[in-house]
């Protein structure tokens, strides 16, 4: 049985930027994935209000991904009556054909360990972190880190975009 091979990248988008397709497009390339789904949330349970309305989010990130045919954008929540990751996940293991890659940067591998089901997660998807600036240290000595089968753990040294959605909201 063929595997469909899936990325998710998860988040607010708030906004999207260069640095959201960087590690899409390095993710499809190094991982041989068919199709990589930016998952948009409402809103991060770990953060305050999103500066932009989800419509506004969704509009923006369709448009940066317009000419890139293996990105799709999409909003679960409604369906999944949920924004938790490990719903999200559920949902697409539903389909055995799926062989689902979680998409994250280094900085989410920190705190990874306070997401619902976290150890769940990791159980039903392979992980693939991406570095990010001044992140690698502290997520290598993370507590998720020491305690995953690094099977399932792919960290990913790649040619960083220096940016971030928190730096493009202060401008």
């Amino acid at each position: 049985m063929k595997k469909n091979k899936i990325g998710i990248l998860g988040g607010t988008f708030d906004p999207a930027h260069k640095g959201h397709l960087a590690i899409s497009k390095e993710a499809k390339k190094r991982f041989r994935l068919n199709k990589i789904i930016w998952a948009i949330t409402k809103k991060n349970p770990f953060k305050k209000k999103s500066k932009e309305n989800l419509l506004i989010r969704m509009r923006y990130c369709k448009k940066l991904t317009k000419k890139i045919n293996f990105i799709e954008v999409k909003f679960y929540e409604d369906k999944i009556k949920s924004n938790k990751t490990i719903d999200l996940i559920n949902h697409f293991s539903k389909n055995k054909k799926n062989e689902i890659h979680f998409l994250m940067g280094a900085d989410n591998l920190i705190s990874f360990h306070r997401w619902r089901q976290w150890k769940m997660i990791l159980k039903k998807c392979n992980i693939i972190v991406f570095d990010r600036y001044g992140y690698k240290k502290k997520s290598l000595n993370s507590k998720t880190y020491k305690s995953l089968n690094k099977r399932n753990l792919k960290f990913v040294n790649f040619n960083k975009v220096n940016i971030s959605s928190s730096q493009l909201r202060k401008i």
